[in-house]
Order: structure tokens, then sequence, then C-alpha cells
């Protein structure tokens, strides 16, 4: 059912409900538009939400109210704002806000991602930072991610040789996927064949789908109990069926164990995973395992693949920026066919043009929603305990107080400057900051800069058949991640 069908009937229940909510504090909220009665501003998000905010915030100022049905929501929407919540009162804003859809099988009460902080959040972060993600990991995980990139490279050759269509978001993210699924378990989960239709891959589309959508349950906590839109009913399906892919891949390796306890080790994440649980101080459960996975495939697999094939649309509309990253990756590489993890460092440029696409398409535009556990004054406002707050990199990044010509792509910006998209400078933020800043920028970092260097080194690109520059359709899709409205699709030339 569309969403505003359902708000519609659900406004007819809601009369009553509105009457028995206490009204408007008496305390000075920040500004923004008047809500409705019952739905408050739900009309005004659109079905792009990241540009009809941001022209309120133009409005309103950089810290707006906002209510969608009985939630409050606030906006924060400049680098003087962002920098107060993340970092002068990290220790207030510090909590998430809980999407219904994500409390199926209690996802939220083990995932890192939702946890509140304190000390079992403080467990988990360990095993992200220190266990899964910490720089001797990384290292070790160099040849596997150069493997994934060796198939990458010969797929898009035997595309170049046969004139084969290549859907660039798509390829992005079957080698995100496989290099996930290596990293994690040693085993590819998808190939490279157009007709490849697998289990992970569905189950994959179909969460990620769910879980971008708004929800009634989220705008008016008393629904939850109905699921209206059957949101999380279909969550609680989809994600089922991936945490039993995992027990199988779980149960498989600890009769591996058991058999052959003096056998070598795979040495991939899951085994580490399953010798931290062992030490019973860690507190990790074999759920907590599985749902370790689910977020490292969530988190890395849809964000690194859509940031590429924004990357690669950019580089490909803008062939003098283009050229520049081409001579540098010819310059740095010579005849390699790859980006090894040590070239990285000499190429400023690839830098520059991954920051640009960052400030532009960032994946998530509001960052993973906040929630306040308690009452708060920031820049003179009353902010009151359980309110949402979302961080607007989206306008931020495209503010042209901060950014010349914001709407433009032009990587020599960040020649120019030292301006980096680590946390630490609230003109970019595509990652957050704080401590709830993505501990994932590490392998990032790593994966596009080789990712984007194995499309471009060796190959020029031409569009599709019928397809011109001034036709690319560059509209955004809104939802867990920020993918382009209407996939990219190019053939690759042998350089």
């Amino acid at each position: 059912m569309e969403l505003s069908t359902v708000v519609i009937a659900a406004s007819l229940i809601l009369l009553a409900y509105y009457y028995l909510t206490p009204q408007k504090s008496v305390k000075k909220l920040p500004p923004g538009p008047y809500p409705l009665p019952i739905i408050g501003n739900i009309f005004q998000l659109g079905d792009k939400p990241n540009r009809s905010i941001t022209k309120l915030a133009q409005k309103y100022g950089p810290l707006m109210s906002l209510r969608f049905g009985s939630l409050l929501t606030v906006v924060v929407s400049s680098p003087e704002m962002a920098r107060e919540v993340l970092q002068r009162f990290d220790h207030v804003f510090s909590s998430r806000f809980i999407a219904d859809a994500w409390e199926a099988y209690d996802h939220h009460t083990i995932s890192v991602a939702f946890l509140p902080v304190g000390d079992r959040w403080r467990r988990m972060r360990k095993v992200f930072r220190e266990v899964m993600l910490s720089t001797p990991r990384l290292d070790g995980g160099q040849a596997v991610r150069q493997r994934m990139m060796k198939n990458l490279y010969d797929h898009l050759h035997e595309c170049s040789k046969s004139g084969h269509v290549v859907n660039i978001g798509e390829a992005a993210f079957i080698t995100t996927l496989n290099l996930t699924s290596v990293t994690l378990f040693s085993g590819e989960v998808i190939n490279f064949d157009v007709n490849a239709k697998t289990e992970f891959k569905e189950i994959f589309g179909s969460l990620t789908s769910v879980s971008g959508k708004p929800n009634l349950s989220d705008y008016f906590p008393w629904l939850k109990p109905f699921d209206v839109q059957g949101l999380k009913r279909k969550m609680k399906i989809h994600l089922g069926q991936l945490l039993g892919m995992f027990d199988g891949i779980i149960d498989e390796r600890l009769k591996e164990r058991r058999e052959s306890p003096n056998s070598s080790k795979r040495n991939d994440m899951l085994d580490t995973l399953l010798d931290f649980s062992e030490d019973k101080e860690n507190e990790l459960s074999m759920n907590d395992v599985k749902h370790v996975l689910v977020d490292l495939f969530v988190a890395g697999s849809d964000t690194t693949s859509s940031t590429t094939e924004w990357a690669v649309t950019e580089l490909l509309l803008h062939p003098d920026k283009l050229a520049k990253a081409k001579q540098e990756l010819k310059y740095v590489l010579g005849d390699k066919k790859q980006v090894e993890e040590s070239d990285i460092p000499k190429l400023p440029y690839m830098e520059a043009v991954l920051k640009e696409v960052f400030r532009l398409h960032p994946v998530g535009p509001f960052l993973i929603p906040r929630r306040i556990e308690e009452n708060a004054q920031v820049n003179g406002y009353f902010i009151p305990k359980h309110t949402q707050i979302f961080v607007n990199v989206w306008a931020i990044q495209r503010d042209e107080k901060l950014w010349p010509n914001p709407e433009a792509f032009e990587p020599e910006r960040f020649l120019k400057n030292n301006i980096d998209y680590k946390g630490q400078d609230f003109e970019l933020l595509p990652f957050g900051s704080g401590r709830r800043v993505c501990p994932g920028i590490p392998l990032a970092h790593r994966m596009l800069h080789m990712m984007v260097g194995t499309f471009i080194h060796h190959f020029d690109w031409e569009f599709e058949p019928g397809v011109t520059p001034d036709k690319v359709d560059i509209k955004e899709k809104f939802g867990l991640a920020m993918h382009k409205a209407i996939p990219l699709k190019a053939i690759p030339i042998k350089g």
C-alpha cells in the first residue's frame, strides 16, 4: 500500500490520539514549518527527503524542527551545529533512533549501529575496531581484495572484447559482496554471469529495499503492534533468511573445528569471531556473531557499490577529470592492471575525486538518525528528550557558503585544502563523527581507490547505444543508501 494512502487512512483513526497527545512545549524549540494536525510535516518530505528538507533548512535555519506524526525531529544543517551535536554534546546525542523494522529478531539489541552507548556497545565496537577492521587485519587481507579486483578486471576485459554493456553499479556490487563474503568466511556468493540470480543477492536486495522505506510505525509508535505497511513482517522474512544462511555457514565451520582441531584455520573473520567468542570474558554468543555478519554485509556492500557507481558516472560525464585521473594512474601504476593498496598514498587526484563524490553524493544524506535521551539546550533552543536527530550532511556538503559552485563536480577543490572525510572536518561528514563515526572507514578507503581505479585505469568507456552525456540521468533514489535512480550502463573499451 502506498505511504500516502496509509497516512490518509490512519489520520481518520488518529484524531482522538491527537487530542490526547501533550501539546507543544512552552520552551523554545528550533524553528520550522507549521505541522499539520496529526500528520505533521510528513507530506512535505516528498520522494526525495534529502532535497525537500534541505530546501526547508534554507528557510528555517541550521537547527530546524519537523514533526513526522508524533515524532519530533530536529535537523542539523551546518558545520557549526554538527560540531555541537557530534562533538561538544556527543555524550547527549549518541543514542540511535531505532526504526521499527530493525527490531526484527532483536537486531537492534546486538547491532553496533543501534546499541546505546554502554558496556555492551563498547564490547561490540571493540570487535569491529580491534578484531575485524584493525590495520593488521586489513593488511592481512590485501591478497583477497586483490583477487576480487582481478575478477572485476577480467570481467570488464571480457566485456570489452565482446562489446557487452556493463551495469556499473551491479558490477561494483558483485565485487563488493564477494569481497565481503570471502573476507568473512572464505567463500564467494555470486558471479558476474548476467543471468545469475542467487538466493543471497535476492535476499540482500529485498532487505535493503524494505529497510529504506518510510514506516508509519516510526511516526506513530502506537501503530507498531499493527505493522500497517507490513514492513516489519517483510524484514523478519528477509533478515531471517539471511540469518539462516549464516547459521548454516557457522555450523559447518564449528563442525570443521570439532572434527579437525589440529588442522590450520582459514584465518578469515569468521574464525577470528569464533575465537573471540570462545573467550567468556568477551560475552559474544553465536547469535551475536550472526548479527555482526549482518552488520558487515549491509553496511559495506550497498554503500561501497553506490559510491563507486557515482564516481564512475561523474568521471564519464567530465572527460577532463577522467583524463587527469587516468594520467595519474598511468604515472603511478605503469602497465600494472590493478591498483594495489601500496599505491593509494601516491594517488592524490584519485583521493580528491573520491572526496568530491562523498561531498556530492553521500550515501547517507542524514547519516544514521540519532535520538536524544535527555533534555538539551543547543544554540539557545530546547531539544526535548526522545527527539530524533538528523545530521543533514547533504545540505552541509552543498552549502554555497562553504563550497563555491557547490553543484559542480570539481575534485580540484580538495587539492587546495586539507579537508578530510574521517570525522574531524565538519564540512565533509559522509561517515559521521564522534563516538558513532563509522568504524569501516579504513576498509572503505582501500576498497574505493582500488575499485574506481580498476574501472578506469586500462579502460575507456562509451555510453550504451542511444545515450549521450546530456541524456545520462543523475537523479538519486532515496533509500538505505543513496543510489542513482537509473543505473549507469556503459561499454568498456580496452585502452
